[in-house]
């Protein structure tokens, strides 16, 4: 293989990944975004399924690229294996002996079938560290169950959580399970090679997106194991603490939060209303009287234009903040400023514009995107004379 030329806390770090979807493309593209060099396997002809999941599609006619696959594969090597063929399987065995990394997110049992379970695995690369990611974890009744985004979203009570107040379960506006799974993951994987320092031997590291779903309850999964409380799907309010939620305004919506008694009794006189009212004296007053305060707030705030009210509530220290539409989003200074926005030039689709990595390293530094591959477009660079079979 020829050297990778990142930056980044894990360059040198060379990955294997048998992933697809988004559960583990996402652990890796962290791990890329990080440094490492990531190596994408995918089956011959489609490549990964995300590589078909549109529209939107970018490109000529005939090298047609998924918005979906492009948004969580930059900076990654693909190269072409038919796991169906034991030649393809023995030169899989070849990458892997000098590999760091392996992320595999197969139904259980796959990796066995293959000849590369655990024992395998560790015979061919003691060093290896194996990331599995699966749906409903390994073993117990639901282990061998296919765990797909929202079903996980449903099975975990993260639809139950979610939506209008007294409205039907709905799941997040993106693939949180996936996203948190990969997270995750990648999370796992870092804190092996740390391990790896001390003991030279590699590990497998396990997650789920329902594991993962239920790690992120958070205050929401205590409301009920400590406090007896089942969560209902609340709208744009928070459970426990009142004014904390989404508002009209003349022309748009604003998010205003509320989060203490001194900020209450700065706020409550900006929208017309009396801080010792007795039905809003208090946190746990204003929570049990949530419709009238929604109400009063709103009749008060949609006289007034969005940036009105954000100026009024930043002079009074308010935390406040406008909702934006996505294409509002990526016009934003902000996002400018703080590089959050990846421009590649991809030989197909042209010049794109993806979400950037959200971490920085002083020291190290983060490396430079690179274009989404084409299926197999790295096959000589990583095969080199073994491209051939």
């Amino acid at each position: 293989m020829s050297e990778t030329t990142s930056t980044g806390p894990l360059t040198g770090v060379r990955v294997i990944d048998l992933t697809r979807a988004l559960s583990g493309p996402y652990a890796t593209l962290m791990l890329a975004d990080a440094g490492a060099e990531v190596v994408k396997v995918e089956r011959p002809g489609a490549g990964d399924d995300s590589r078909g999941w549109g529209p939107p599609f970018v490109g000529p006619d005939d090298a047609l690229e998924s918005s979906y696959f492009l948004s969580i594969n930059r900076s990654k090597r693909s190269v072409v294996l038919d796991l169906k063929q034991e030649e393809e399987v023995a030169r899989l065995r070849r990458l892997l002996a000098d590999a760091d990394v392996l992320v595999e997110n197969f139904r259980p049992g796959v990796m066995e079938r293959l000849g590369l379970g655990t024992d395998d695995l560790e015979e061919l690369n003691p060093r290896l560290i194996v990331l599995s990611i699966t749906g409903f974890g390994e073993g117990g009744p639901d282990g061998d169950r296919s765990g797909f985004d929202q079903i996980i979203q449903g099975e975990a009570g993260m639809m139950g959580i979610t939506g209008p107040v007294d409205g039907e379960p709905t799941k997040f506006g993106i693939p949180i399970t996936d996203i948190l799974s990969g997270m995750f993951g990648a999370y796992g994987v870092v804190a092996a090679l740390h391990e790896r320092e001390r003991t030279g031997r590699g590990q497998r590291v396990t997650t789920s997106l329902l594991a993962s779903a239920v790690a992120v309850h958070a205050y929401q999964g205590t409301r009920w194991t400590i406090g007896g409380d089942v969560p209902a799907p609340g709208g744009n309010r928070h459970p426990t603490i009142a004014p904390y939620g989404a508002f009209t305004c003349e022309d748009g919506w604003i998010n205003v939060t509320v989060g203490s008694e001194g900020l209450w009794q700065r706020f409550a006189p900006l929208v017309g209303l009396a801080v010792d009212d007795p039905r809003y004296a208090s946190n746990r007053d204003r929570v049990t009287n949530w419709d009238e305060l929604e109400a009063e707030i709103n009749a008060a705030l949609v006289g007034e234009q969005v940036e009105v009210w954000m100026a009024r509530f930043a002079e009074a220290g308010i935390p406040a903040g406008r909702i934006r539409t996505m294409d509002e989003v990526y016009a934003w200074e902000q996002l400018e400023h703080l590089g959050l926005i990846d421009r590649v030039d991809h030989p197909t689709a042209g010049r794109l514009e993806l979400p950037g990595a959200p971490v920085r390293w002083s020291r190290s530094g983060r490396r430079p995107a690179e274009a989404p591959p084409r299926l197999g477009e790295h096959d000589g660079d990583v095969f080199g004379e073994d491209a051939g079979g």
